[in-house]
């Protein structure tokens, strides 16, 4: 699969999203949504996870860099559709455990699991939040023991990435990170209308609704600076 290297974040550009999925399958490697915000903020440590793994352009600004450097026709990948992808392509085929969320979203997330996906095979699931260094412990010896082949952990960044780490080095599945996906598909949070999603300013809603955010896109405007002055550096 075809890959390109932005400000030292390795992200790859299927030529859809089937392929994006099989090839993870295959390799039994994470899934990471690349955005705007993770290719100026991300430190050497988390690159480094990055580029052992497989980023994908998540948001516009990965797909803008992307297209910049001499990709063609690279697609934007929503994580929140991506993983609702992945049951729908292994539904019956494949063992699932999720993490992340309060107790009850994600127990709300489970029963709409089963809703839209009757044959799915959900082995285990937790809330993301952990007391102590032991709950984690007692979390990555659950799953080695369920033996999931898809584990979904939706904390947000870094902390998503640094549990997948540790579960992956026990145990070898399909890995991707969810951010807040529990919370849009349970209707906890509202997607932008298709007309925004169409035009590719999914962003500008979610700032609209959350001006809390507004501290999270000083990243964008520094990333837009970046990237048209061709500072956005490949290595």
């Amino acid at each position: 699969m075809n890959y390109d290297y932005i400000h030292g974040i390795k992200i790859y550009t299927p030529s859809s999203r089937k392929q994006l999925i099989e090839f993870a399958f295959k390799e039994k490697k994470s899934l990471i949504a690349i955005n705007a915000e993770k290719i100026v903020k991300t430190n050497n440590e988390l690159k480094l996870f990055i580029n052992n793994n497989i980023g994908y352009p998540d948001g516009i600004g990965a797909v803008w860099a992307l297209n910049k450097s001499g990709s063609n026709n690279v697609a934007k990948i929503p994580g929140c559709e991506l993983w609702l992808d992945i049951l729908k392509m292994y539904e019956g085929k494949g063992k699932v455990y999720l993490i992340g969320g309060s107790d009850q979203v994600i127990k709300e997330t489970v029963c709409k699991i089963y809703q839209d996906f009757p044959n799915v095979d959900i082995v285990g699931y937790r809330n993301g939040y952990f007391k102590s260094a032991n709950e984690e412990v007692d979390l990555i010896n659950e799953v080695w023991h369920a033996k999931p082949d898809i584990v979904f952990v939706a904390m947000g960044t870094p902390k998503q990435e640094k549990l997948i780490e540790r579960l992956a080095a026990k145990h070898k599945a399909l890995y991707q990170g969810l951010g807040g996906s529990y919370d849009v598909y349970t209707g906890r949070v509202k997607r932008a209308p298709n007309w925004m999603i169409k035009l590719r300013v999914e962003f500008l809603y979610r700032l609209l609704k959350e001006p809390t955010r507004a501290k999270r896109y000083f990243s964008l405007f520094k990333f837009i600076r970046l990237l048209f002055t061709n500072k956005l550096t490949s290595k």
